[in-house]
């Protein structure tokens, strides 16, 4: 069966060690581990962490690169990102998380995963993306939090 590829944001990396958000986050970095999707990295991700604590930093170089496909930041995503801030979709103090969404767009992720429920993972904002995207001539994106990533665990389909 072909595996999932799914856009991981920042914010589950950097959830890996947060209170709140520790448990859901984990599960998912650790099934990538298991080979159970492909991780889909965008340079932004990258650029993102820089600053991150030596502990969330340690958590990409722990998975393997086989299941790491990497998304750059191209002219494309970028036009895609500004069709969104000029749709209105968030304000340009929301330019990366717009970023985000369109680099998952552009790489025809299955889904992405992020815990930014104030511009990412709410309806009435997944509706304003996918609408851009369409008018765009892109496919629809799911998009979820790591609560609705799970895998089967018994081995069955």
């Amino acid at each position: 069966m072909k595996l999932l590829r799914i856009y991981v944001d920042t914010s589950v990396i950097g959830g890996c060690l947060d209170v709140e958000f520790a448990e859901e986050s984990q599960r998912l970095i650790e099934a990538l581990r298991k080979k159970k999707a492909i991780m889909l990295l965008s340079d932004l991700v990258i650029i993102e962490l820089i600053n991150a604590p030596a502990d969330v930093r340690s958590i990409l170089p722990s998975l393997p690169s086989e299941i790491i496909e990497n998304v750059l930041l191209t002219e494309e995503i970028i036009m895609l990102r500004d069709a969104y801030l000029e749709a209105r979709v968030v304000t340009s103090k929301s330019l990366n998380d717009a970023a985000h969404v369109a680099a998952a767009t552009v790489a025809r992720a299955d889904a992405i995963v992020s815990w930014n429920f104030k511009h990412i993972v709410r309806l009435d904002k997944m509706r304003a993306y996918n609408q851009i995207n369409l008018l765009n001539g892109y496919g629809i994106l799911t998009i979820v939090s790591p609560k609705e990533v799970l895998f089967d665990e018994s081995g069955e389909s």
